[in-house]
């Protein structure tokens, strides 16, 4: 039993914390202290499921959960600074969409729009899995990757010694070029979600005139217009003072010793895994396949991305940009118990867009389009009736549920 005992899981944490400290100094330090105190988190697991079983638990659910297998039509787009944005393309398909369109959107055919996805942090494109399933034939839609994230090429101007922070502002300026690319021409429905929505955002501060004449309708998922620093992540004062203290420090650490730590993340799996659902999910009972699912787009991201991207958000402010979204149709959704972008944010966006829907899903955590599947897809169909893109006898039905897992 030596290899599921408590000892065990504390020695697991110990050579994570040595290796982290050899990451930098003090930084490298706290980030062990912090892999310490999670061992703490899963001695309990480690005494009763071990080490073999858990992986192939892990195994398990990514052969029977094919989240994130759809593909659609790949492109490249071109940033300013050169940098390749890879995004899919998925087109109404007259063999699903007639007999469907029939008999979900009666004889008005839908106007001719491109409803473009933006992803968050540490994700990708697949993050949109379930409200992909549930369009896909039925409207065209753009799925991309930000710069740095899942199929997309590292952002060109973080690269070499004169590399530049990564800001808002570029992203918005990387969504303006996957839609001249993908979307040149029709109306658009622009969804985001948390870094996604900033991006709309920054769209919007930008190229207010592409706002104004192309967009027919906006939603604003589990997102802040700004004063994300203020965000205590579910901790005490104390514990938050402190990571507000180090963290910068410790991401640039390791951020500088990328192989170093991604040996460690792989060692410490379990660790990470836990922390993952926590800072992902509201619900106990959230759908093992779909947690598995989120721990592999988030481990995918490389720690230098994660560090580069970080500092931008501390400075994103982007509330005097929402007012160009006014009079359109918005959806401002969150999740209830969201501990990363909380709902309190989520209202002080319709607090600037009064005729926005404000929609706080129960139970929900941050990738609530992940973990309430059908909510998400329901007021997304919704908002694409009241931009006119279909009629009021609009629906999806039952897609968009965890149950469709390759819809």
């Amino acid at each position: 039993m030596s290899e599921t005992s408590t000892g065990d899981a504390v020695a697991a944490a110990a050579a994570a914390t040595g290796a982290w400290r050899r990451a930098g100094g003090v930084a490298g330090t706290a980030i062990g202290v912090i892999a310490a105190g999670a061992a703490a988190g899963v001695a309990l697991e480690r005494l009763t499921v071990g080490r073999g079983m858990r992986k192939k638990a892990r195994l398990a659910l990514d052969a029977t959960g094919p989240y994130g297998s759809l593909r659609g039509v790949p492109g490249t787009a071109v940033a300013d600074d050169g940098t390749e944005l890879h995004y899919e393309v998925e087109d109404v398909d007259p063999q699903v969409a007639a007999p469907r369109r029939r008999r979900l959107f009666g004889r008005k055919a839908p106007a001719p729009v491109t409803v473009v996805f933006s992803h968050g942090y540490c994700l990708g494109q697949d993050s949109w899995h379930f409200q992909r399933a549930a369009l896909r034939g039925l409207v065209r839609t753009v799925f991309w990757d930000q710069r740095s994230h899942g199929r997309s090429a590292r952002g060109a101007s973080q690269g070499g010694p004169d590399g530049v922070p990564v800001t808002i502002d570029q992203l918005g300026r990387d969504l303006k070029a996957v839609i001249d690319a993908a979307a040149p021409e029709g109306p658009l429905v622009l969804v985001g979600h948390s870094m996604g929505g900033m991006t709309m955002m920054a769209l919007g501060a930008q190229f207010p005139g592409l706002v104004r004449e192309r967009v027919a309708a906006a939603a604003f998922v589990g997102t802040s217009a700004g004063r994300l620093g203020e965000v205590n992540y579910g901790l005490p004062v104390a514990g938050v003072n402190v990571v507000r203290r180090v963290l910068p420090g410790v991401l640039r650490a390791l951020g500088s010793q990328a192989e170093l730590v991604e040996r460690g993340r792989r060692a410490t799996a379990d660790l990470f895994a836990g922390l993952i659902k926590r800072y992902s999910f509201s619900s106990k009972d959230v759908d093992p396949a779909v947690a598995r699912f989120a721990e592999r787009l988030i481990e995918s991201t490389p720690i230098d991305v994660v560090a580069e991207f970080y500092p931008a958000f501390t400075e994103h402010d982007k509330s005097a940009a929402l007012p160009v979204f006014a009079g359109l149709p918005v959806l401002v959704l969150a999740g209830d118990k969201d501990l990363v972008t909380p709902t309190t944010h989520s209202e002080a966006i319709a607090d600037l867009l009064p005729e926005a829907e404000l929609v706080i899903v129960p139970d929900g955590g941050h990738l609530v389009m992940l973990e309430h599947p059908e909510a998400v897809t329901d007021r997304l169909a919704d908002l694409l009736v009241r931009a006119g893109v279909v009629p009021a006898a609009a629906n999806v039905g039952t897609y968009g549920s965890t149950a469709q897992p390759g819809s």
